[in-house]
């Protein structure tokens, strides 16, 4: 047998145990998320899940092509500061956070990997970017335009209560953006002829000596601010206000937790939204160049059987402007 048919029949050999042998298929990408949040994961489950079901849609799937690590500070600054420490060690790919304090927290933590704000202020007001058409920098996200909500929400309760003078206005103190709050909830107060009393907490033993001292000044109404401690205590707000019968309004959830008003940006589709700029950002997006978004649907809930409860008469034409009635 010469050399040429000895090659003939080696490569014929070949082709007949190739095709039995698969090709190795590269490895699909699992990205890492990180999800910065500043409370509790019990006051933010439906949030989570609305950023979980809008990446699914996207096609990234946790446990398949993603991983997301979860960590939450319960209100407290030095947790939150640990833990945006820990994502950065983890070489996340992208960072979701929301609320000032989480945005900035991880602003300072890093300035390289991308950071997506789910909900939270205006961020060029609170210095994280430098416009809301062109972010620049490592920061994009969503504004829910809560310090404009805080005035809105006086408004809305003295179309309820006609009759109040004092209103009260509860804030984290551990959230220093809730001076802007406090200062266009002031603006609102005076232009309305009311009066506005302060009241602050840090944590949530704190709750019922606020309310306490809310009776104390004799307040007609609350108006309770927009912030993840305060967020993720309302059932305990809820309860406080109903002890006190003070007639009280805060985020939507506030209203079905059983206070009586709520108002504020739509959370699940806001924090959905998310979703969508990860989704960018992973397949080579810069977020400074991600324009932020602003909130577009806003709600209006009202717990009629709370008002049964305070002895309060909903307008008419109020209940015809809600989004839901909770009777």
């Amino acid at each position: 047998m010469n050399k040429r048919r000895k090659l003939l029949i080696v490569l014929g050999a070949g082709a007949l145990v190739w095709p039995l042998c698969p090709l190795a298929q590269p490895q699909a990408k699992v990205w890492r998320i990180g999800f910065l949040g500043t409370a509790s994961a019990s006051g933010y489950v439906r949030e989570v899940e609305a950023i979980k079901a809008g990446l699914r849609d996207l096609g990234y799937v946790e446990g398949k092509n993603i991983v997301i690590e979860y960590r939450w500070a319960e209100s407290n600054p030095e947790r939150l500061k640990e833990m945006a420490a820990e994502l950065v060690a983890l070489k996340v790919d992208v960072i979701i956070t929301h609320s000032f304090p989480g945005a900035r927290t991880a602003g300072q933590a890093t300035t390289t990997i991308p950071i997506v704000i789910a909900d939270g202020p205006d961020p060029v007001a609170a210095g994280l970017v430098a416009s809301l058409a062109r972010p620049g920098g490592n920061i994009t996200g969503s504004t829910a335009f809560q310090t404009e909500l805080a005035a809105k929400r006086i408004e809305l309760m003295q179309e309820v209560v006609p009759r109040i003078k004092r209103v009260s206005a509860l804030f984290n103190a551990l959230n220093t953006n809730y001076v802007a709050y406090a200062r266009e909830m002031e603006t609102a107060a005076k232009r309305m002829k009311l009066e506005l009393h302060q009241f602050t907490v840090k944590a949530t033993e704190e709750l019922p000596g606020a309310f306490a001292a809310m009776a104390r000044k004799r307040v007609d109404a609350a108006v309770i601010g927009e912030d993840p401690l305060l967020n993720s205590n309302v059932g305990v707000i809820a309860a406080l206000a109903a002890t006190h019968r003070l007639p009280a309004i805060g985020l939507t959830t506030f209203a079905e937790a059983g206070g009586l008003l709520g108002y504020g940006a739509n959370r699940p589709l806001l924090y959905g939204r998310a979703a969508n700029f990860v989704g960018k950002i992973l397949k080579g997006a810069n977020p400074g160049d991600l324009p932020i978004e602003r909130a577009t649907k806003f709600d209006l809930i009202i717990n009629l059987k709370t008002a049964k409860a305070l002895g309060v008469r909903i307008p008419q034409q109020l209940l015809q402007r809600a989004d839901r009635v909770i009777e």
